[in-house]
């Protein structure tokens, strides 16, 4: 009996360690904070994006598009101090607004013959500053702006422009669209996608170098809302630039590398690595640069495009 009983309890012990295992396991679930490698439940993102940003690098490797050599990135004058030129970038993205790059570079040809600083803006008569920049898009109220800007900038900067986009959005004629690009133009920082030296490669000229500011909202530009809303980047329709970008931000991962998975995508790269790049300051380039050579606003050339098969607005049109 007395043998019996021992083998009677041996199971039970079993089967309590088993029970000790089953909440030790469990407990190491609940430190997911601390370090645990569970895999989280994926987000919502488009079913082909990597591959459609895979064939629009290809599309734009030649890098011959309107932006590609009119920006506001090309516009400044590379032999003026570093403070003069970050000057002429925030007036080009100005002068850009409701304007083609052909006739925003154009306008900072003329201003820069004459030597565009921000004394010699101060120094010019409107008329004369009107006839300079026409025929930009609302040129009348941007000599207003342009004086009254390079008027803020010469009392409380020093003749530079500010170094936060706070600051920037709050000078007369700067919107926030304008203030991000001049952030990551001028001074090297990304805050939001589209946005950052990454894709402007303009690091050799800042000064003092600047680190990367902390991401804060930013809009698109146009040919970006069109286009991600086209390829389905969207989770659902968006009918503003601004909601297109937080669209965006909600799912593309803001490091990247080319043929990887979501995981990988996810983490920031090593600074010493060239397959990583840097997604959200690259995506805005490249889509706009997109939309003037393929994705165009009116017919767009689907027959060309090597995402006709995975676009679907490609698909509703036939891919014609």
């Amino acid at each position: 009996m007395v043998d019996e009983g021992k083998k009677s309890h041996g199971p039970a012990k079993r089967q309590r360690k088993t029970q000790k295992l089953s909440v030790a396991y469990e407990a190491s679930d609940n430190e997911k904070g601390e370090g645990a490698k569970l895999p989280e439940a994926p987000g919502w993102e488009p079913p082909d994006w990597q591959q459609q940003l895979v064939n629009i690098r290809t599309m734009r490797s030649g890098k011959d598009a309107p932006v590609d050599q009119l920006g506001a990135e090309h516009c400044y004058d590379p032999s003026a101090p570093p403070k003069v030129r970050r000057y002429q970038v925030l007036l080009s993205l100005m002068l850009s607004s409701q304007t083609k790059d052909q006739v925003t570079a154009g306008a900072m040809e003329r201003l820069r013959a004459r030597g565009l600083t921000v004394d010699s803006i101060l120094q010019t008569d409107d008329s004369t500053l009107g006839a300079l920049i026409y025929p930009v898009g609302f040129w009348r109220s941007k000599v207003k702006f342009i004086k009254q800007t390079s008027a803020i900038l010469q009392q409380r900067y020093g003749g530079d422009i500010p170094s936060s986009v706070a600051e920037l959005v709050a000078l007369p004629g700067v919107g926030p669209k304008m203030a991000h690009l001049a952030m990551a133009v001028a001074w090297g920082a990304v805050s939001g996608i589209g946005f950052g030296a990454g894709k402007l490669g303009l690091q050799a000229w800042v000064w003092p170098p600047r680190p990367v500011m902390s991401q804060s909202p930013a809009a698109v530009d146009t040919h970006v809302h069109r286009i991600a809303n086209r390829l389905g980047w969207t989770k659902t329709a968006t009918k503003s630039p601004e909601k297109t970008r937080a669209a965006l931000e909600a799912w593309l991962p803001r490091y990247g590398r080319v043929g990887a998975g979501r995981a990988a995508l996810s983490l920031p790269p090593p600074l010493t690595s060239h397959l990583h790049r840097e997604l959200w300051s690259e995506i805005n380039g490249l889509l706009v640069g997109f939309g003037q050579q393929t994705c165009l606003p009116v017919r767009p050339r689907c027959h060309t495009c090597l995402n006709r098969s995975l676009c679907p607005a490609a698909q509703s049109r036939g891919g014609s």
